[in-house]
């Protein structure tokens, strides 16, 4: 079993124990323990082969005993006894917004809520506002968060998606015969959240691959078994959800037209089939051939090939849309979208001065193993108590702090000192400018009073991205992905404001957030506003969303041009010192 998928089955059984009452000390321990296998510092085989795994902070020796076991066999009996008697009902709760597994246990033991449905039921007679801890707000909150659940349907976030599908990668491509085999769908566009999971392959005999793929231990129901097709229920999880995977099996010649056609989206495959026809060939999910004599087939060895074919240059996945991919394959100036490894460095990090789980030494060494030359801190400001935002006293305690760490690197990696401002309910600043002006750059987010009307959310962001000691706006909507919607504002007017007062905004990395969405990132990039990729890191594996985030600026046809982050040092040094010298 993957490391990813362990970490997520132990976080998984800490949660259940936390549903069920148990000992604190026990589920942190699980918790733990899945935080620190995120973290490890090689790979987890050779880790468990030299016995280094018994020296990682956080990982007891009876749970140890559970990586081991998992990582070797693929299956933990303590975890499947703990899932047989969960209600299968009960790890939806979580999904609702502001319903926690403190609460959950509270619920079943006042009024035997077991699922959804229980919670809607009990909500709408009024029973939960009568259970002490809860009250009337409480339950109007979680009706309207069970209507939102209602909204999104049975999706995930896209992270969590990525970890359903490896292994199932990763088992189809160990399989003999098997030619290639890649993940499609929403997936493969990196979609925000994700509906069912497809992963396509090639093979001489797909079925015997099939016949396999439906007896592996985290099948939880098969929903049809053919010769080349195989669709299956799949545990996700942190939801308790169950995610639809389909697999299917084609002759390798066929494989790109299937990869292309199951990859979509929709309607860019229908202006793929048009186009097609134009010239009058006919496109499906297996061959490309004539209209008139399908005998007269197009080989195409792989996407570049068949898009060659129809005079295109490649459109990489995330932006197969029928969004203008077309015009500039076409014309041949589909621009080279933003990669992982273009960038150097990052902002909008978080550190155990506030709610944040690693030292600034720990995140400094983080980013510097993952090849980035420079970190931007971020850490909350005085007004978010709760997350145990930083005072000015703190604030110049960090800093002499910083300068400290940037003395023993001694130019070979930099530390910039940065805070992540509140901005107030009247669109002022968390900290005086005289502070503010201490700062390296500033990052000013919304996290209060998420229920203003439009307009009055619209001028509170306006005035923060015009202030000018605002270096960039972080997650811009406040959305929670699956969990809470984005608060009303005019994303457009904050777009033009900010590039008016030269003001950057994020792209927020997190699989929770991806905020801001692709759409307006395009729009915004457009209008000439800088972009910067952030990870809103709060442990050092957090550092690793910032491939979400570089996804995210790929599905908005985003260069390295685009995204400051992407700049050598000096010149990111150079940008913000130009923007803190503004006004």
């Amino acid at each position: 079993m993957e490391t990813a998928r362990i970490a997520q089955v132990l976080d998984e059984m800490g949660t259940i124990l936390e549903v069920r009452g148990e000992n604190p000390f026990r589920c942190r321990a699980y918790h733990n323990a899945a935080q620190a296998l995120g973290g490890l510092p090689g790979d987890l085989t050779e880790m468990i082969a030299d016995g280094s795994l018994a020296d990682v902070p956080g990982i007891g020796e009876t749970l140890y005993a559970k990586i081991v076991q998992l990582a070797t066999t693929g299956r933990l009996p303590a975890y499947d006894q703990l899932r047989a008697e969960t209600p299968p009902g009960l790890l939806a709760l979580l999904r609702v917004p502001g319903i926690g597994p403190k609460k959950i246990k509270a619920l079943r033991e006042a009024l035997h809520i077991q699922s959804l449905a229980d919670l809607r039921a009990a909500a709408e007679a009024g029973q939960i506002a009568k259970v002490k801890g809860f009250g009337a707000k409480t339950e109007a909150n979680i009706l309207e968060g069970i209507g939102f659940l209602e909204t999104t349907g049975n999706r995930i976030l896209q992270n969590e998606a990525l970890a359903i599908a490896a292994p199932i990668l990763e088992f189809v491509r160990g399989r003999r015969g098997v030619v290639r085999a890649e993940a499609c769908g929403s997936l493969r566009r990196r979609a925000e959240t994700i509906g069912d999971i497809d992963v396509l392959f090639s093979s001489d005999d797909p079925a015997a691959v099939l016949d396999e793929f439906v007896k592996l231990p985290q099948v939880a129901k098969i929903l049809g078994h053919g010769g080349t097709k195989a669709s299956v229920l799949l545990p996700a999880f942190k939801t308790g959800q169950f995610v639809q995977c389909d697999v299917r099996g084609v002759a390798d010649d066929q494989f790109a037209f299937a990869l292309h056609y199951f990859t979509g989206s929709k309607a860019h495959n229908i202006a793929m089939r048009k186009r097609a026809l134009a010239r009058g060939l006919s496109l499906n999910e297996y061959a490309l051939a004539g209209v008139k004599d399908e005998t007269k087939r197009v080989e195409c060895r792989d996407e570049a090939e068949l898009f060659r074919a129809l005079d295109l240059q490649y459109i990489p996945p995330e932006i197969r849309e029928d969004s203008g991919e077309f015009e500039a394959a076409e014309a041949g100036t589909l621009p080279r979208l933003i990669e992982p490894g273009d960038l150097t460095g990052t902002f909008h990090c978080h550190t155990d001065w506030s709610d944040g789980d690693a030292t600034l030494a720990e995140m400094a060494e983080g980013a510097r193993s993952r090849g980035m030359r420079y970190l931007g801190i971020g850490d909350h400001s005085k007004s978010l108590a709760m997350a145990r935002g930083l005072t000015v006293d703190r604030v110049r305690d960090q800093w002499k702090a910083i300068d400290a760490l940037n003395a023993g690197y001694a130019g070979e990696f930099r530390v910039f000192k940065g805070t992540e401002c509140d901005i107030l309910a009247d669109g002022s600043l968390d900290f005086p400018d005289d502070v503010l002006d201490g700062f390296d750059y500033v990052v000013a987010s919304v996290h209060s009073r998420f229920k203003m009307s439009r307009a009055e959310m619209t001028d509170r962001i306006i005035k923060a991205v015009s202030h000018p000691r605002v270096t960039m706006l972080g997650h811009p909507t406040g959305r929670l992905l699956l969990a809470r919607a984005p608060y009303e504002v005019d994303l457009d007017a904050v777009i033009e404001a900010a590039a008016e007062h030269g003001t950057m905004i994020e792209i927020n990395a997190s699989p929770y957030r991806l905020d801001m969405d692709a759409v307006h990132c395009r729009r915004a990039s457009e209008k000439g506003v800088t972009i910067v990729i952030n990870p809103d890191a709060h442990s050092v594996a957090g550092l690793d969303d910032l491939a979400f985030g570089v996804s995210l600026a790929r599905r908005a046809w985003l260069t390295k041009d685009d995204v400051l982050n992407t700049a050598p040092v000096d010149r990111v040094a150079s940008r913000l010192e130009e923007l803190r010298r503004r006004g």
